[in-house]
């Protein structure tokens, strides 16, 4: 008998277990067996100082909104009723717009412009839902706003042999600068941690490094894996024939521009003359045949 009781309790737990498994898919597989709506709004962004950056907001839904949602886009890191971004109080007047301006779109997301240091921090997209079952309010799972200044990246004003990189970022040990020599990350001679200074909102990322020879130097700023910015500078050793140093240049880049290349200016003349080569032996050809027959 404890043995029948054992193995019903046993079978009991296993079929509980699966029940559990099972059941976020009957959200799915069974028509309005329960109600899913969602908010998605990513955990993490990134943007320069004075760029304009935009705020993902997405409701996913699987039953009939009688009214369309209403939108609350709040700053949390500052709570007071001067934080609204939308509809947008006094602080985020005429800084703020929303991507798809129909009521009834499930696109709630938002353009926040001319970006300072004083908007990092955490975003909350909240919105007021009523269906036809029930009278609601969801919220995503906040956006964390970062934002880094322009990289400097060049040589040192007091050494010539030494090369630094410098930029301001939002505080985050997230944040990490990195230099490397075509393609291979250099060991630093010098390097600032990023010390938060109390009057200030961001912190300053630094590191330098001693030019071994000629070539492409990249600085890098990561946040956490991802790759934020960069900047590039071409390194030209002082040629010892001439005796004047060609000129070494810096170029900041976005991660969404490729780096550009001087081209040297199209030879027509070539073109020209290869062209004709073929023309003038043709024309040979033709004269030669019209001499034959005559």
């Amino acid at each position: 008998m404890l043995k029948i009781i054992l193995s019903e309790m046993h079978h009991s737990l296993k079929v509980t277990k699966w029940g559990w498994i099972q059941w976020p898919f009957l959200y799915f597989m069974v028509p309005g067996a329960c109600s899913l709506v969602t908010v998605h709004q990513p955990p993490v962004l990134t943007t320069a100082l004075g760029h304009d950056v935009v705020m993902p907001c997405t409701i996913f839904h699987n039953e009939t909104m009688l009214t369309p949602p209403v939108l609350y886009w709040m700053y949390l890191t500052q709570n007071t009723a001067n934080s609204r971004l939308w509809i947008p109080s006094e602080k985020y007047e005429g800084r703020v717009d929303l991507l798809d301006n129909n009521a009834n779109s499930f696109n709630k997301s938002i353009l926040l412009k001319n970006v300072q240091w004083a908007d990092s921090g955490k975003y909350l997209c909240r919105l007021s839902i009523i269906t036809e079952n029930d009278r609601f309010r969801r919220k995503g799972n906040e956006t964390l706003l970062m934002v880094y200044d322009t990289m400097i990246f060049n040589l040192t004003s007091h050494n010539d042999s030494l090369l630094w990189c410098q930029v301001n970022v939002t505080l985050d040990p997230g944040f990490v600068l990195s230099i490397f020599h075509d393609g291979c990350k250099l060991q630093t001679v010098d390097s600032a941690p990023g010390d938060a200074v109390t009057a200030l909102p961001y912190v300053t990322l630094s590191e330098a490094v001693s030019l071994r020879s000629g070539g492409k130097y990249e600085c890098q700023l990561h946040l956490d894996k991802d790759l934020i910015t960069k900047s590039i500078f071409h390194y030209h050793p002082p040629a010892a024939e001439e005796g004047e140093e060609p000129e070494n240049v810096s170029v900041t880049l976005s991660i969404t521009v490729s780096e550009h290349v001087v081209g040297f200016p199209e030879p027509w003349f070539l073109y020209v003359g290869l062209l004709l080569v073929p023309f003038t032996i043709l024309m040979g050809l033709v004269t030669a045949l019209l001499m034959c027959r005559s």
